[in-house]
């Protein structure tokens, strides 16, 4: 991937991970991250990103930050299986305790469900931001235990989830695109609000801006989530019935 490393800001170390059924092709300029139609009691993942584990340099990129690139899908949002996109994020772990924290264009097939946005489906095609590790975030950990129940009565959550969401720092939208067709997608990293765009359209403006430091990440792969406000959590696979991918042409980060 000679021509998108020259591309980047400062030809960044980008580290190959090839799981399952993962491969990587380049191919006239082009990097294309394909999944080989896994079974679902195997996990599979084609992705690159520049996050190093072992290192004694600070880790991460900061905003002010521009990420510009044309990508495009094998298939469809109602065809494709599993997770995958491009963006900015933290690499959350549980210890040492990292909340996670994203800037990206975001896809999740069913069974995947992370509702977080009211109004917004948990699944699909997205743009989106959160940053859970926010001082007002944490300080609702204490009373997490008392909050879920609440959530669970449908007219308690319309009325209490609006102000927690701007608390974890999220914005999402749904996006109407065609996956199949070359895109340019953008994301503008402020230090306080940051955009995303399509072909050059605005299509989600003045989203909380997540912390640094965050990596570069682009990914496609086979599992699923389910976290939702109301406590409901399960991680999985699926099977997925013929090789899909994700392929780019172009890649820029600019300050």
């Amino acid at each position: 991937m000679d021509e998108l490393e020259r591309a980047a800001l400062g030809a960044p170390p980008w580290r190959h991970s090839l799981i399952g059924t993962g491969q990587l092709e380049q191919c006239a300029g082009r990097l294309r991250l394909t999944v080989a139609a896994p079974c679902a009691d195997r996990y599979s993942d084609a992705q690159i990103d520049d996050y190093q584990r072992r290192s004694t340099r600070p880790l991460g990129h900061r905003a002010p930050l521009r990420l510009r690139l044309r990508a495009r899908f094998s298939a469809e949002a109602n065809a494709l299986r599993g997770t995958a996109g491009f963006g900015f994020w933290n690499y959350p772990s549980a210890w040492p305790p990292t909340p996670p924290r994203a800037l990206w264009f975001f896809f999740g097939s069913p069974p995947h469900d992370l509702p977080l946005a009211m109004g917004v489906p948990g699944y699909g095609w997205k743009a989106a931001t959160i940053d859970t590790g926010r001082p007002r975030a944490l300080a609702l950990l204490p009373i997490a235990p008392l909050l879920i129940p609440l959530l669970r009565q449908p007219t308690l959550y319309r009325g209490l989830w609006p102000p927690l969401q701007r608390a974890l720092g999220i914005a999402e939208v749904c996006l109407h695109t065609t996956m199949t067709d070359w895109h340019e997608y953008e994301l503008v990293w402020g230090e306080r609000t940051s955009r995303l765009l399509v072909d050059g359209r605005t299509v989600l403006a003045d989203a909380p801006s997540p912390r640094g430091p965050m990596c570069l990440v682009i990914w496609i792969d086979n599992q699923y989530l389910v976290a939702t406000p109301q406590g409901r959590l399960a991680w999985g696979l699926v099977a997925t019935p013929q090789p899909q991918w994700l392929e780019l042409d172009a890649l820029e980060l600019t300050r």
